[in-house]
């Protein structure tokens, strides 16, 4: 058995000596070699400047562990989960070996494989890996070689066999979820925040059997208390209704769940992120991919329409993305809460922040109400905002109008620098999605038929990311269907573009 041999370094101790030195003024002038207590003409240790004092070496502060797994059979120990990966086997070069006298006169040592499981976090997610031949199992569930499983908090762990109960897992940063229904919380595992909104906060969630990533959205009904009453006796069957509704740029709705204080929506999730944020981040989106991105959410919208359903909010948090690339499914997300929330408790939302909101919004929701038009001006401003990088409409002390006058006299301005190198047809999509009048506005059929849209590479972009499994004859059907739905009547192209705040 090989030792370790001590570092040649430890073994040397330095020796000083005394030495006096006469004739020497200062202790910072430099030696020469005669003076060097060393032949080789270097100062020795005896010879350099004392330093000053710094007190004190700081000391790390010990690593908190973010999980703990207790013991649930004799022989084994606690474990405190420090580090990001840990591997637990018969193997001594594990990180938690069962190699000990004890566990090996167990009889169901053999059982166990030199590499059992691996318990691991990314992201504050915590997972536990199986690499064993005969099995690791997480609450009764076998993982399967090779596969992983989310490790919730008070999780069991069984190895070899169903039965034989080793570890539970704790764990040390959870949030606290006693009050989430029994139902939910057997099906789906919840973990971290991912999103807050005016109608609640979005986590991330792991559905149990799959190991699928969902977004779990809450409501409060608390904050919407005008609503509970109509809402709770109506909020199933409509949810029943959004699980039937099925197009690639509409978030799936996939459960539903309720107590008396909450809504619990469990949503697919979109690793892209907003669009918002991907705005945010890029200053303007290239015209062919907003222009890409705009065709799916006009479909999107067309199929709501098409399924009574205004949506209400459109906005870029609203807009979400399959993935972190250009080209990308993008899915439109909360066109159920105007099915879920009263009308009133609805407004009181979307009227904290009305740069999206049409006209007629604050005119006519009152008394004669408003239609559908109101989705197709929320996408124009959208389309603003993808192809420029801000708002039509904002806080402008030099037009001395507020928000809400800007939206109701259709007032914004196209900022040369912006918009210089933006097509003359996405302008003019721009200005008919953007009309004040509901009744002159493009419907978003109108749009679609738009020559700026009429683009059959990007549409066939969009079909094929869209629909990726090539099950084309049953969309395609589908899509035939919409386009006899299409105005045929078309409104002449607005004069060239000026370059000055602009009244519609």
């Amino acid at each position: 058995m090989s030792q370790e041999k001590p570092d040649a370094c430890s073994q040397t101790q330095s020796q000083p000596q005394t030495q006096s030195q006469s004739g020497s003024s200062s202790s910072s002038a430099p030696c020469s070699a005669s003076q060097s207590s060393s032949g080789s003409g270097t100062v020795s240790s005896v010879d350099t400047i004392p330093v000053r004092d710094l007190g004190s070496i700081p000391e790390e502060p010990e690593p908190q562990p973010w999980g703990l797994l207790l013991p649930m059979q004799r022989g084994f120990r606690a474990h405190n989960c420090v580090e990001d990966n840990a591997w637990f086997g018969r193997h001594t070069k594990c990180n938690y070996s069962f190699d000990v006298p004890i566990l090996r006169k167990s009889s169901r040592f053999a059982a166990y494989s030199n590499k059992h499981f691996r318990i691991f976090r990314e992201k504050n997610i915590v997972y536990v890996f199986d690499n064993s031949n005969n099995g690791t199992f997480v609450d009764g569930k076998v993982i399967g070689k090779g596969k992983m499983l989310p490790l919730a908090n008070n999780a069991v762990l069984s190895l070899a066999e169903e039965r034989h109960k080793v570890f539970v897992f704790i764990d040390l940063m959870a949030d606290e979820q006693s009050n989430l229904p029994k139902e939910l919380s057997e099906k789906y595992m919840i973990t971290k925040k991912i999103g807050v909104g005016v109608c609640g906060e979005v986590k991330l969630a792991f559905e149990r059997a799959t190991c699928k990533k969902v977004a779990l959205k809450t409501i409060n009904k608390k904050d919407f208390p005008a609503s509970v009453g109509t809402a709770t006796r109506s909020a199933e069957r409509e949810i029943q209704i959004l699980q039937k509704i099925d197009h690639p740029c509409l978030i799936k709705t996939k459960d539903f769940f309720q107590t008396d204080d909450s809504y619990y929506i469990v949503l697919e999730l979109m690793e892209g992120g907003e669009l918002y944020d991907r705005v945010k981040s890029k200053q303007q989106i290239k015209e062919p991919i907003a222009k890409l991105y705009f065709y799916q959410m006009l479909k999107a919208v067309e199929y709501l329409h098409n399924n009574g359903i205004i949506h209400r909010d459109l906005k870029p948090e609203n807009v979400l993305l399959s993935s972190h690339d250009d080209v990308c499914v993008i899915k439109i997300t909360d066109f159920n809460q105007s099915k879920i929330l009263e009308e009133s408790a609805l407004m009181r939302t979307l009227c904290g922040t009305p740069t999206y909101l049409a006209p007629e919004v604050f005119t006519d929701a009152v008394t004669v109400g408003y239609s559908r038009a109101v989705d197709a001006w929320s996408l124009g401003v959208i389309l603003f905002v993808c192809l420029a990088g801000y708002p039509p409409f904002y806080p402008n002390a030099r037009i001395g109008l507020s928000v809400s006058d800007q939206i109701t006299q259709g007032i914004y301005t196209f900022i040369p620098s912006k918009w210089n190198g933006i097509s003359d047809d996405a302008k003019d999509v721009v200005k008919k999605l953007l009309r004040v009048d509901p009744n002159a506005r493009l419907t978003i059929e109108e749009a679609l038929q738009h020559p700026w849209l009429m683009d059959e590479a990007m549409k066939e972009i969009a079909e094929g990311i869209m629909y990726p499994k090539d099950s084309r004859d049953a969309d395609a059907t589908a899509d035939s269907g919409d386009a006899t739905v299409a105005s045929t009547g078309k409104r002449s192209r607005e004069d060239k573009e000026e370059q000055q705040p602009t009244k519609r």
